[in-house]
């Protein structure tokens, strides 16, 4: 039994009804007039019993807050955690994953709500745009915006969330009226007339009108949506970051309910042929949104990034059920993953993958391999298409599972992506053409890193150099810039210099020549200067090993990396899922 006691007053301080939370312009004609939205009835008995208690009733069967409140699975969870430590709500760990399943389905999202907000579920570092500065100051100087936009609230819903914010987070009130930085080193948002309602209000109104209840997107879903039907095998395309791609097939059986599944995976590096085999489970919220496991067949390595470790997995699965794509995370910080790609395995020839990303114009007796599955004895040249201006000169070999072939490409081949075609199945983009590399993009462009020790964890970063080339209007790091693919390099850590005397470089950890970041030990350092922390920040270098700029240079690219001291406080843990 799961119970948090002590609490449960405080339900009623945050809890407030719709006429304490009236905004500060509530005498205006239009909030007058703003006639209550509709919720969405609570059918289940489970979370009839365990919410009801504290979220009345209503003739209509609506449950308070909650019929007005729609969410990801992540965030279900969040609230249930919340009840449970705030307000000492008893609920087994069973009871609590059948609410979780009833409340992510049937007061989810739409695959469309979900889609642009993936990132938070599949723990993507991420630069989040910004909707406006409002929002900025009064969400943002706290936690991702991604959180608040993987929610779908009334309106009358955002104002008593904005009132437990305030009665929870002390700084959450100043951040409201006056903006969370205050008069520190950001300014202050400055009013646009006297009588403009308060940031809080704007925010609010922002939210509202951007992420409201009822969205056209979730009455169709409501209608649209169906048991998901993934049983069989799937074929799978699998980007490591440092590692390149893998490719294989996930096996899906059937788990101890409909929308349950029990996996079984194996994928073959192209690199080096390494195999990577795994066992797992998972689910399905709402009729889309796959959350799961797995596990290594053997022991887990201790190496940090090791394969074998156990991965929590996070997949958008199309609602025509026929694909699906997300990332399977591990680490202590969910920094290592792998970006998934899956499609139905079909009684037709399919193509799966390249195992090379680039052609040169004018390139000759070019070897490339193509991944597929259920590939004919019998192939010719004439059965592949790469283009105009890139000939398939001879079939090498094939097998049920790949055709290797040597192609040509004409001088004056048309620079950019190439779809590769074997007869009816289609690679989109697969290939690019180019005529030089222009420049090296360091992915990720910007990243942070965790000092470590015996208690807390280490936070590690992966990195990975990418080619380009210029586009279609000749000029660099502009929209239509040609992605090459991965590119050899040598790795490299330089100063970013901040202040006079930096030394960050030689305090905060190291790079290996495989793109793995590893931070130093948490200090205090006494070989530092004030015997400072080893955290700083710096600049990771990737220089070519083949390739030149104008002037013969090595062709190099960096990025901005921020070593910092450990998250001490884990506040909540990603545990959705199997």
């Amino acid at each position: 039994m799961i119970k948090v006691g002590g609490w449960v007053a405080l339900w009623g301080l945050f809890a407030v009804t719709p006429a304490q939370a009236q905004p500060a312009n509530q005498g205006s004609p239009s909030a007058a007039q703003e006639k209550p939205e509709e919720g969405i009835p609570v059918t289940d008995p489970l979370v009839i019993a365990k919410c009801g208690t504290c979220h009345t009733k209503d003739e209509k069967g609506n449950l308070s807050r909650i019929s007005w409140e729609r969410a990801a699975p992540e965030g279900w969870e969040q609230a249930i955690k919340r009840m449970v430590r705030l307000n000492g709500l008893e609920i087994t760990p069973a009871e609590a994953r059948s609410v979780l399943k009833y409340l992510s389905t049937y007061h989810g999202l739409a695959p469309e709500e979900a889609k642009p907000v993936m990132y938070m579920a599949e723990h993507r570092m991420q630069d989040e745009p910004v909707p406006n500065e409002t929002v900025r100051t009064t969400c943002m100087g706290c936690h991702p915006i991604g959180r608040a936009l993987s929610w779908r609230r009334s309106k009358e819903d955002w104002k008593l969330l904005a009132n437990m914010h305030v009665f929870l987070y002390a700084q959450a009130d100043v951040a409201f009226r006056r903006g969370f930085f205050g008069n520190g080193n950001a300014p202050v948002i400055p009013q646009v007339q006297e009588d403009a309602p308060p940031l809080v209000d704007q925010t609010i109104d922002y939210l509202a009108k951007n992420v409201p209840l009822h969205t056209p997107e979730w009455a169709a879903w409501r209608a649209r949506m169906r048991t998901p039907k993934l049983i069989g095998r799937w074929l799978v395309t699998a980007h490591i970051p440092g590692r390149g791609m893998y490719y294989g097939e996930m096996v899906m059986e059937p788990g101890s309910a409909d929308d349950e599944f029990t996996t079984r995976v194996k994928l073959q590096s192209v690199a080096d042929g390494s195999t990577l085999t795994r066992s797992g489970q998972g689910l399905v919220y709402a009729g889309y949104s796959w959350r799961g496991r797995s596990k290594n067949s053997g022991p887990a390595g201790s190496a940090p990034g090791d394969l074998s470790k156990e991965m929590r997995e996070t997949m958008w699965v199309s609602p025509d059920q026929r694909w699906a794509e997300g990332r399977w995370f591990w680490g202590e910080y969910q920094e290592f993953g792998v970006d998934v790609k899956m499609v139905r395995a079909v009684a037709d020839p399919t193509l799966v993958g390249v195992d090379r990303t680039m052609l040169k114009q004018g390139s000759q007796a070019n070897r490339i391999r193509l991944v597929g599955d259920n590939l004919p004895a019998q192939v010719a040249p004439a059965d592949l298409d790469f283009g105009s201006g890139v000939s398939v000169r001879r079939i090498i070999s094939r097998t049920a599972g790949e055709i290797v072939a040597e192609v040509d490409v004409a001088a004056n081949a048309v620079p950019g992506k190439r779809d590769v075609a074997f007869r009816r199945s289609v690679l989109e983009s697969a290939i690019a053409v180019y005529d030089r590399i222009d420049y090296i993009k360091v992915l990720p462009e910007a990243s942070l890193a965790h000092l470590g020790s015996d208690v807390h964890p280490k936070g590690y970063e992966q990195f990975e150099a990418v080619a380009y080339q210029r586009g279609a209007d000749d000029k660099l790091h502009t929209a239509d810039d040609v992605e090459l693919g991965p590119i050899d390099v040598t790795w490299s850590v330089e100063e970013y210099l901040s202040v006079y005397g930096d030394d960050d470089k030689d305090f905060v950890g190291t790079l290996s020549q495989s793109g793995l970041f590893t931070p130093a030990l948490d200090g205090p350092n006494p070989k530092r200067k004030f015997g400072r922390n080893n955290y700083g920040d710096v600049w990771v270098v990737a220089t070519a090993k083949n390739e030149k700029d104008n002037d013969g240079k090595p062709l190099a690219g960096r990025s901005y990396l921020v070593v910092t001291v450990p998250t001490y406080v884990r506040w909540d843990q990603p545990e959705v899922g199997q």
